[in-house]
């Protein structure tokens, strides 16, 4: 009768942990992940209160429209909304009005040569280098970009060093493993490694 008890308490354990790891998903570095990721209310919602610790002075509407904006160009092209967030805090530090020396202009920095091109693309309608200083607009272009640097190197670390540096400076590696680093690509990656500490991972439906 003792073993019959033991073998059912062993047996309840065994069903116990295999139910808890069934509904566990885990990355491919061993890293537990959510089963289910926020949704847009509430990823809008956290990145407002994260734009607004690091840039108190930015107007709540503009705050808005940037997590708004963030959350619907990052689904639209499948990227993960915290990698443009990063992209944007390397770039200009969250600042709309921001210039580069090379004239590359608003959150994401883009150049107005490029910002023509690439607004045809993906729809949107620009009129001088001005416009490139509106957030919504400056991260549909942004975005879109770095969706088809993505498809054009089949890897984020290259595509993120050709949006810094143009394509055509960039050589497609035979691995991401393989994919050359820059002091660009090394920022942006810390970056993100940092806030998805804080903000969660997106739905996937």
């Amino acid at each position: 009768m003792r073993h019959s008890n033991r073998f059912y308490i062993i047996l309840i354990t065994i069903l116990f942990a295999a139910s808890i790891f069934a509904t566990t998903t885990f990355s491919s570095t061993g890293l537990i992940l959510e089963d289910e990721g926020a949704d847009k209310t509430e990823i809008v919602e956290k990145t407002v209160i994260f734009l607004k610790e690091r840039k108190p002075g930015i107007p709540e509407d503009r705050i808005k429209v940037i997590a708004n904006s963030v959350y619907e160009e990052s689904r639209k092209y499948d990227l993960d909304y915290r990698l443009v967030l990063a992209i944007m805090k390397v770039e200009s530090n969250f600042k709309n009005e921001a210039v580069s020396r090379r004239g590359a202009r608003g959150l994401m920095q883009i150049k107005p040569s490029s910002a023509k091109i690439i607004a045809r693309e993906s729809g949107v309608e620009v009129k001088g280098a001005k416009c490139l200083h509106e957030p919504e607009k400056n991260i549909k272009i942004g975005v879109s970009y770095l969706s088809k640097l993505h498809a054009m190197f089949e890897n984020m670390v290259s595509a993120l060093h050709a949006y810094n540096a143009g394509p055509g400076k960039v050589k497609k590696p035979a691995t991401q493993e393989t994919a050359k680093t820059t002091s660009f690509t090394r920022k942006v990656m810390s970056e993100y490694r940092q806030i998805t500490e804080v903000l969660p991972e997106a739905d996937e439906d």
